[in-house]
């Protein structure tokens, strides 16, 4: 008699789909992803300051993805994952587990698609950042801020509720949708010689590099805070180590680096370079102050790392993913 296995848990299933080698997704279904989330995006603007040009002796080029849906590339890839979804997988709505800008835009795109969204938060979440997923009629649950408790607290919502997980950044479709902001860059601009964009848990990162390796010729560089270097650590280890209490402004990207990302950030990514908070700070005002745009912390990052290796760079074409722009006026660091 053939015997029923119980399904997979949400950390089993995500287990097992990196436990294999990672299959990278081909040129024509990036094409198809771009595609696909067409109707559910901005296609955001390419911004440039003459100032910075001549001070860094190189053209930078800002993809400003702060001026996306819900304020973040992420809607990208959420709504690519949820596009891909069968009826069958929506019908009791779609859970993840996130601390802000993946739950905006989970909760979004699920609004659009008419499907029920629940989003596990943890406490330390920025504020404006839960408030905003609820706006977008998402169900929120809190619990404590630790990766352990915020996988428990997910399972048990898919318990209860008969949901689909979504991964924020560990999954291939969710890559496949943040490679968009990179292919529309270089749609506009396609003699770029270096990319640079920020890594968290290495969702836009390994976009960027899938886009680049498969548009253009440019090379591509992550930046990361001091206070959170895991993937810098990790990338020149060759192996992940697990970030263990970061401590930095840009709270985007103190998640910890994800297997899928990796994978393919080992292949195809050039190099990571980390700055320190008061070079996030002073890149973050210069943003404000010069480019009369707001951006979040995590999106100064790139910007200072350039800044801080511009010698690197003279001469060249530059492009920055600016990642968004949801930030707390009432708290902010400068």
């Amino acid at each position: 008699m053939e015997l029923l296995q119980a399904p997979m848990s949400y950390s089993e299933t995500l287990q097992e789909n990196i436990t294999h080698k990672v299959k990278l997704p081909k040129k024509e279904d990036l094409k198809k992803a771009q595609l696909r989330i067409n109707k559910f995006i901005n296609r955001t603007p390419v911004l440039t300051s003459s100032t910075l040009d001549g001070k860094l002796k190189c053209k930078v080029f800002f993809k400003c993805e702060n001026f996306q849906k819900m304020g973040a590339f992420k809607m990208r890839g959420a709504s690519n994952s949820l596009l891909k979804m069968k009826k069958d997988e929506l019908k009791k709505g779609v859970a993840t587990h996130s601390s802000g800008n993946f739950a905006q835009a989970v909760a979004l795109s699920s609004k659009m698609s008419g499907v029920k969204a629940h989003i596990v938060m943890p406490t330390n979440a920025p504020t404006v950042k839960k408030n905003s997923t609820i706006g977008y009629n998402a169900n929120v649950i809190d619990c404590p801020p630790t990766l352990k408790d915020r996988e428990e607290t997910l399972q048990k919502v898919i318990d209860q509720t008969g949901a689909s997980a979504m991964h924020p950044y560990n999954d291939m479709d969710v890559i496949e949708g943040n490679s968009t902001a990179t292919m529309e860059l270089l749609e506009d601009y396609p003699s770029l010689n270096a990319i640079f964009a920020p890594i968290g848990g290495g969702g836009l990162i390994s976009g960027t590099c899938l886009a680049a390796k498969y548009f253009s010729n440019a090379k591509v560089y992550g930046a990361e805070p001091e206070g959170a270097d895991d993937a810098y650590r990790s990338f020149h280890k060759g192996k992940i180590i697990p970030m263990v209490n970061p401590q930095t402004i840009a709270d985007g990207l103190r998640t910890s680096l994800g297997e899928i990302g990796f994978e393919i950030m080992k292949t195809h990514l050039d190099s990571i370079f980390t700055v320190s908070e008061s070079e996030i700070v002073s890149a973050m005002k210069w943003m404000w102050q010069k480019m009369k745009i707001i951006i979040e912390p995590s999106s100064a990052v790139p910007l200072a790392a350039l800044i801080k290796n511009h010698e690197l760079f003279k001469d060249q074409q530059v492009g920055i993913i600016i990642s968004g722009g949801n930030v707390d006026l009432d708290n902010l660091p400068f």
